[in-house]
């Protein structure tokens, strides 16, 4: 979820930016994991000033608590129950969020090149 001073439509939010990430939610969304990564365009006014979770709150109290109330409940209308979330709810700081980043782009790249089969047929468009 992109925070900041400016607003973009939802289709291009992440058009030609680039962004500063800076916190991690482990989302559990139908028993399985969602990472929601919060992150800034490096462009915004206030990207300076945000260089880790603890800056958000600074910057843009509340925010985390909203993202994370959000993800948590958008499913309810729907008569779905509440998502969960991993690691004590917390939003974990940027060294943390960026292994994870990592990660996720190795897992990606491993099965795009065929190197790990795609046992569960995930699309990789």
């Amino acid at each position: 979820h992109k925070i900041g001073t400016t607003s973009r439509d939802a289709k291009n939010m992440y058009a030609n930016s680039q962004i500063k990430a800076l916190g991690i939610l482990a989302m559990i969304d139908d028993g399985e994991l969602d990472w929601k990564v919060i992150a800034i365009d490096a462009s915004d006014a206030k990207a300076a000033a945000c260089n880790d979770v603890a800056d958000v709150e600074k910057e843009f109290p509340g925010t985390i608590d909203a993202i994370r109330t959000w993800f948590r409940d958008y499913k309810i209308p729907d008569g779905k129950p509440a998502n969960k979330y991993g690691l004590n709810d917390e939003c974990m700081p940027k060294a943390y969020t960026m292994n994870v980043i990592k990660e996720t782009n190795e897992f990606y790249n491993a099965l795009k090149s065929g190197k790990r089969a795609n046992d569960e047929e995930l699309s990789l468009e």
